[in-house]
């Protein structure tokens, strides 16, 4: 029987995506916290710029990735990536800025919802995404806010995490190592360059240091982590686990705010780390994704 000698390298694979996608959270959202500081001088749009510039310079020291031997269906790819990471970046501060972080976040999650829900083969693969849903709605407490323009932008956030979620699964089977993501940053960074050039000289010393933090470890290092734990674990597993984004919102926004956890919100959360936790278990039965072949560049 050699069921159980398949079953546990999928399983620790799920476990490490897993991981990834948990530190990945933390990093996006304490990054977000820390750049709403900047929006009431340089804007939402110029911040998220700046952050993604930021990090595309880091990923293009680190990675030196090459422009020439890709196909048009590898360029198609990692262009709809980086357009994805864009206007999810925009969006997603817009959000912040007008609505409380975890708010926020559960809006971001939405598009992982849907792209696991869609990807799921049977009911019950569904009802895991359902779960975190539901537990993303008690973690929101909905009715407590006017700003509808903060909705509509968490909801295009969610529309470009959701197809982020997709072609980095794609890219990162096309690709080998970070070469994809870090062109796709690129494309990002590119772009955002009609928000991000026209406030670069309104960025002082204490400024910069704060951009510069929250590109690399909200965007360079965060966006790392999605990727290796989508080629790990697959698209549908790591959709689920973006649930975690609203808990890191709540918890971040408690501490960092001083505000109080009502019982349905920790109801939620743990609805939410259920889901979460399920959907990493299951995938033990589910192939991981296709890795790049030896003829790819190293």
């Amino acid at each position: 029987m050699s069921e159980p000698t398949t079953m546990g390298p999928a399983r620790i694979r799920a476990f490490i995506g897993a991981g990834l996608v948990l530190v990945s959270c933390l990093s996006v959202q304490a990054s977000a916290a820390l750049a709403s500081t900047l929006f009431d001088r340089l804007g939402a749009p110029a911040v998220a710029g700046l952050r993604q510039l930021c990090a595309a310079l880091f990923l293009m020291v680190l990675v030196r990735p090459r422009v020439r031997g890709h196909t048009r269906q590898d360029w198609a790819g990692m262009v709809i990536y980086g357009a994805a990471m864009a206007v999810m970046n925009v969006a997603y501060y817009c959000t912040v800025g007008r609505l409380p972080l975890g708010v926020a976040a559960t809006l971001l999650f939405l598009g992982p919802f849907v792209v696991a829900v869609a990807s799921a083969r049977a009911w019950r693969e569904a009802l895991l995404p359902a779960v975190g849903l539901a537990g993303v709605v008690l973690v929101t407490e909905p009715g407590g806010t006017d700003e509808w323009a903060g909705i509509a932008s968490g909801l295009l956030s969610a529309l470009a995490l959701a197809c982020y979620t997709v072609f980095a699964q794609r890219v990162g089977r096309a690709s080998s190592g970070l070469e994809g993501l870090a062109v796709s940053v690129c494309i990002s960074a590119i772009l955002l360059l009609p928000f991000s050039l026209p406030a670069a000289p309104s960025v002082n010393g204490s400024d910069r240091v704060l951009v510069v933090v929250s590109g690399v470890v909200g965007v360079a290092l965060a966006f790392t982590l999605d990727f290796q734990a989508v080629k790990m674990a697959g698209a549908k597993v790591v959709a689920t686990l973006f649930s975690l984004d609203p808990v890191m919102g709540a918890l971040i926004g408690a501490l960092a705010l001083a505000e109080s956890l009502s019982a349905p919100v920790l109801v939620g959360m743990g609805l939410i780390v259920s889901a979460g936790a399920a959907a990493t278990w299951r995938a033990e039965s589910r192939p991981a994704p296709p890795m790049p072949t030896s003829t790819d560049r190293p």
